[in-house]
């Protein structure tokens, strides 16, 4: 009777150690709320471009719902970002200016746009970009790596350099990527966006870019409700990190694998 009791009580410790250890590697993933993933693979740490891919998760797992597209990172490649996942990895991490994307997992926040209104099909949160808009890159403010809006019949001395509206096309959509945004640490990186492209091979400061109708086609797709993120990761990093993460496998995400 003794061995039998001590045998169950062995069980049932090593049953709540598995639940405890299981519990552990789920956390470490994505939240089961995330129902669309965009996911991009570098060759490594110094690629400059790339391949991206939109995915959404049903009961069977996650499924390519669109073909790759091409898109480009920071001139200096990617470093590791702060964000949902990849924030503690070991390594070297995003600082202000240092012209590397950030690597990782990342919510997706608000569109900012010139427009009026979004593309045809789009429902989405966004914000129209007016004169007074600007985007903090100031490692020293208090609203720094912030949207922010001011009086553009007052503006403050930084006003010009960080003002969101230039009329550029390239700013024409700018999708956010909330690196570094929860909460922002000073020289940790600002200003993280997909946007259009400014040439096929035209290296970014560490947005990732691609071609005006593949973000239209982005910017489209994209639904609040089911809670969009971005990954990014060198191909060796994707390849030790896809499960535990609950990422597409490097299978079904062959179509980005460089």
């Amino acid at each position: 009777m003794g061995n039998r009791i001590r045998a169950s009580k062995r069980a049932f410790g090593f049953a709540v150690l598995l639940a405890l250890w299981m519990g552990k590697a789920l956390a470490g993933g994505l939240d089961p709320s995330v129902q669309q993933l965009i996911v991009s693979v570098a060759a490594d740490w110094d690629a400059s471009s790339g391949k991206m891919q939109f995915f959404e998760r049903g009961s069977g797992g996650w499924k390519a719902v669109a073909p790759p597209i091409a898109v480009l990172y920071g001139k200096n490649g990617l470093v590791w970002g702060r964000g949902v996942l990849g924030t503690d990895e070991p390594g070297t991490h995003k600082q202000e200016h240092d012209g590397r994307a950030p690597a990782g997992v990342f919510h997706i926040g608000t569109i900012y746009t010139y427009d009026n209104a979004l593309p045809e099909g789009a429902k989405y949160p966004f914000h129209t970009v007016g004169d007074g808009d600007a985007w903090v890159d100031d490692i020293h403010s208090p609203d720094y790596n912030k949207h922010v809006t001011i009086d553009p019949a007052n503006p403050p001395p930084w006003f010009e350099k960080e003002k969101m509206r230039h009329g550029d096309f390239a700013y024409r959509w700018l999708v956010e990527i909330r690196h570094n945004s929860d909460p922002p640490v000073p020289n940790a990186g600002s200003a993280i966006f997909f946007h259009i492209r400014r040439g096929p091979a035209r290296k970014t400061a560490g947005c990732t870019t691609m071609a005006e109708d593949d973000l239209v086609k982005l910017v489209r797709w994209l639904r609040a409700d089911k809670h969009p993120d971005y990954a990014l990761l060198p191909r060796g990093e994707y390849e030790a990190k896809w499960k535990a993460w609950g990422l597409p496998s490097p299978q079904e995400a062959a179509g980005v694998m460089p």
